[in-house]
């Protein structure tokens, strides 16, 4: 129930924010052209609270936290006296009317790059793009544990996150890429990842993993936490030791354990196991011996249980100073506004799986899993759902700014605006097309909630 509260809790927040900064570039813009506005609503339905200031506009807060919306003097709307026809978003020119529209995307996409520019100040905490593993395509190309990954595809990598950002066009259009890595001596190298051969059903989620990557930070340390009594281990291992090395086999990870005490018990005879204690490092020896737990039929164990897992801790951080973050905040933009068209085209073309539309409740549960991570996540999801926002309206769809902004550009060069008739069947084709992706996004969101 927490994070069903906290869902609709960030979402509210998420969506009343940026639909009211939205909102409020077509009302700025709006006043400073001439045109009088009635009503700046924040929220849908019956208004909970409401005032007017001198120029006769009413500020509501409603009940319906979710958009928000901004109510011009229109004469297509009702009836307007004589004296205030000049003040009416109708009787503007082309150009003014193009502006007022235009200005709503426009905020949405300055309010991006604020947010990324704030973010970029507390600096957002991640994680190193250092290979824990290879395997797949990423082995081939000659990938190795301890590597870091620091340009993919011609872009600068500092972060795992930036890694799978720079992975997702190529892999969709199954195009072998270069990447420059360093190792743990800081030699470089550039290696060709044939992403060409990745397989036909692709994840676009987890492109790096599917191209065999596993990062440093998945693997947790194999780190003792128990011990049986009537184990093979007891009076030799202790918990809180840090296995290294099982018969001569580094062990990089809790996980790559037990293969190794199995590979020693097929060999026969006991093994070197080699722990770290107290900062110590210790060479014991130890014979496995096969489980006497039916559910581990014929598995050669030495009775100790690995510590479990837990959350990694961020060992990357991408911080700039005030001016330094101005530009970095307008490149990240560009690259998510690049990433996010690209997407959206992919999409179109089938190229990339419609699953990747997302609709209200998977918005909710990213908004509430970037607020547990923080102030600086939390920001860089509002910065793409604002650029997500600016996207979406800007879209040639009726009923959207982009079909308003679609209208005034065939009215300039028609020479006059389009016939009530024309605009009417619009209205309902943008319904139409906006009610379809509504309801593919809710189908999206209803299977992702579903178990696999």
């Amino acid at each position: 129930m927490g994070d069903f509260i906290g869902s609709l809790w960030w979402l509210a927040v998420s969506l009343g924010l940026l639909v009211t900064f939205h909102e409020f570039g077509h009302y700025w813009v709006a006043r400073r052209c001439g045109v009088d506005v009635l009503r700046f609503s924040v929220g849908f339905g019956r208004p909970l609270w409401s005032r007017r200031d001198r120029h006769g506009t009413e500020f509501a807060l409603a009940a319906i936290p979710l958009g928000g919306y901004v109510k011009m003097l229109d004469e297509r709307e009702a009836e307007v006296p004589v004296q205030r026809q000049a003040h009416a978003f109708n009787r503007q020119s082309v150009w003014r009317r193009i502006a007022i529209v235009a200005a709503g995307p426009a905020a949405n996409l300055l309010l991006c790059i604020a947010l990324l520019w704030v973010m970029f100040l507390v600096g957002r905490q991640d994680y190193a793009p250092l290979v824990g593993r290879s395997g797949g395509v990423a082995a081939e190309a000659g990938f190795q544990p301890g590597d870091r990954l620091v340009e993919v595809a011609g872009r600068p990598v500092a972060t795992w996150t930036e890694v799978a950002m720079a992975m997702a066009a190529p892999a969709l259009d199954r195009r072998d890429i270069e990447v420059r890595a360093e190792d743990p001596e800081g030699r470089e190298a550039v290696r060709t990842l044939r992403l060409s051969q990745l397989p036909a059903e692709l994840d676009e989620r987890r492109i790096p993993e599917q191209a065999g990557f596993t990062w440093h930070f998945l693997l947790a340390p194999a780190r003792i936490d128990s011990v049986r009594e009537d184990g093979p281990a007891h009076g030799v291992l202790l918990p809180g030791d840090l296995v290294l090395a099982v018969d001569g086999q580094p062990v990089d990870a809790a996980d790559g354990v037990a293969p190794q005490v199995q590979a020693l018990g097929e060999r026969g005879g006991p093994g070197m196991v080699e722990v770290e204690r107290d900062g110590e490092r210790l060479a014991l020896e130890l014979q496995p011996r096969r489980s006497t737990d039916p559910r581990r039929a014929g598995a050669w164990e030495l009775g100790i249980a690995m510590a479990p897992p837990q959350a990694p801790e961020y060992d990357a951080v991408q911080r700039f100073g005030p001016l330094a973050a101005v530009p970095a905040a307008v490149r990240e933009t560009g690259r998510l506004a690049s990433d996010s068209l690209g997407m959206m085209r992919r999409m179109l073309t089938g190229e990339a799986s419609v699953k990747n539309l997302s609709g209200p409740v998977t918005i909710a549960r990213a908004a509430n899993a970037s607020a547990k991570r923080g102030a600086d996540w939390f920001l860089y999801f509002l910065a793409l759902l604002s650029l997500s926002l600016a996207i979406i309206n800007l879209l040639p769809i009726p009923i959207l700014d982009g079909g308003h902004l679609l209208y005034y550009l065939i009215e300039l060069v028609k020479g006059s605006p389009l016939s009530e008739r024309a605009m009417v069947a619009g209205q309902y084709v943008g319904l139409a097309l906006l009610a379809g992706l509504m309801g593919l996004a809710f189908y999206n969101d209803i299977l992702g909630l579903m178990p696999r």
